[in-house]
């Protein structure tokens, strides 16, 4: 029995009989003397119980609370080590995430689970340095609007934005009413409606270079509708499915491969050869261009004929590079 455990079974026994022996409390809690009576120390001077030892009636139980001093009280949230290491561990994960959105609310969390550990038990900062996320490809930046677009996502408002997006070069002025947000690949993206465009669709959170949350209640758009147009092809550009993508991978790439999740619909399986042909919907393909074209030689496209053509067209613009460069 962990030592919180312990705390709560001893209060709970008083409580429950009034007086209790010593040997009671070893057998049940399955202690030594010494550890039960460190445990009652420790919950008198934490804790401030008023625990005590009745001579006459050969067994410990709750004096009357000191007047004026701190109310006795056992930490209203209790968890074992285990279950802390976890909360601990996902509270590292959701600060690496940036930003730190959690951060300034579960600070008293975090002071009260690392209070009910045992001083040998790993705290916060061991678990910060023994679990180490490393984010690749996340793009650099403070998301200055980012708690802007989290708070009219949740509290359901319309926000008005200037919008600078990568792909166009262009800034637009929009309003949006906020769906969702995603963390994917390392970054956040809102998925929203556009009034200016009166559709759906997804916007780089650090793409945002200005934020205002407007008193207008956000237009509500069914989650089937959502997953419909953001979750039916491959990739963040995503949009509704227009063809399916055909890749055959080479023997050693496809051991890696057929354990990869690329899309919820994906199709895939081993050829004769040990090759992998995997299947996935998309709709715009700029990322799944990309995703093939990093594979080099070790993935061929096998269909849509258009999309066979884009990577090829590519693949030729990349190498020209170079020969240019040997020339």
């Amino acid at each position: 029995m962990e030592r919180m455990e312990r705390f709560y079974r001893i209060d709970q026994m008083i409580q429950e009989r009034s007086v209790v022996p010593i040997e009671s409390f070893m057998d049940e809690l399955e202690v030594s003397k010494a550890t039960f009576k460190r445990d009652i120390e420790y919950m008198r001077d934490r804790f401030n119980a008023p625990i005590e030892w009745d001579r006459d009636a050969g067994g410990y139980r709750f004096g009357k609370q000191t007047s004026g001093g701190p109310r006795y009280q056992l930490p209203g949230l209790w968890f074992n080590p285990t279950e802390i290491y976890a909360l601990l561990t996902m509270q590292h994960l959701l600060k690496s995430l940036e930003p730190g959105i959690l951060a300034p609310h579960v600070k008293p969390l975090l002071a009260r689970l690392n209070a009910l550990m045992d001083t040998s038990a790993a705290t916060l900062s061991e678990v910060e340095k023994r679990i180490k996320i490393t984010r690749m490809a996340a793009r650099a930046g403070k998301l200055q609007f980012f708690e802007t677009a989290a708070t009219a996502t949740l509290k359901r408002n319309r926000m008005h934005v200037t919008f600078w997006s990568r792909h166009s070069n262009e800034t637009t002025e929009r309003t949006l009413s906020p769906q969702r947000l995603v963390f994917y690949r390392g970054n956040w993206y809102l998925d929203a409606y556009c009034h200016l465009r009166q559709g759906i669709r997804s916007f780089a959170i650090d793409g945002l270079r200005a934020a205002k949350l407007l008193p207008d209640k956000a237009k509500s758009v069914p989650e089937e509708e959502l997953d419909d147009f953001f979750a039916g092809s491959y990739g963040i550009f995503s949009g509704r499915a227009k063809d399916w993508a055909k890749l055959k991978f080479s023997p050693t790439t496809a051991r890696w491969v057929a354990g990869e999740h690329w899309h919820s619909k994906q199709r895939g399986r081993f050829e004769s050869d040990g090759s992998y042909l995997l299947e996935v919907p998309f709709g715009d393909d700029r990322e799944l261009v990309m995703d093939i074209l990093k594979y080099g030689p070790d993935c061929r496209v096998e269909g849509p004929p258009e999309l066979k053509k884009r990577v090829a067209e590519q693949a030729r613009k990349t190498a020209a590079l170079y020969a240019a460069k040997a020339a």
